[in-house]
């Protein structure tokens, strides 16, 4: 029982951060670019432009798939309350995989976009 519950909060994290992080980066971005906060990569930093769009879109991502992720996060875990502490491990292990990959997605995705609407030197197509 308490083992279940330390799987599901921790489950619980990765799409609360999403959440969280994403909606700051999307309403309350960086203002100016820096090697610390924010998403940051070189196309991403070539300008305020590059900064601010890649700030709010993989803001607006991370946002929307934290939500998407948070149900079934915890739906998943209902079935296997009782179970053995390895069962609930092992579940809570690829759950938590699969939480990564989304986690990440929204990188590629940002770098598509920025390439699709900014040159190389960052100005807007």
């Amino acid at each position: 029982m308490e083992f279940w519950c330390f799987m599901l909060v921790f489950d619980l994290l990765i799409p609360i951060i999403m959440i969280l992080c994403g909606r700051m980066m999307w309403k309350h971005p960086p203002k100016s670019i820096n090697g610390i906060v924010g998403y940051r990569t070189r196309r991403s930093m070539i300008n305020s432009n590059t900064w601010q769009y890649a700030q709010e879109y993989c803001g607006r991502l991370w946002w929307k798939i934290g939500w998407v992720m948070l149900l079934p996060s915890v739906l998943l875990h209902i079935p296997f309350y009782g179970s053995s502490k390895n069962v609930v491990g092992v579940m809570g292990c690829i759950l938590c995989t699969i939480q990564c990959i989304a986690l990440i997605v929204p990188f590629y995705v940002t770098e598509s976009a920025l390439k699709k609407n900014f040159t190389d030197k960052g100005i807007r197509k």
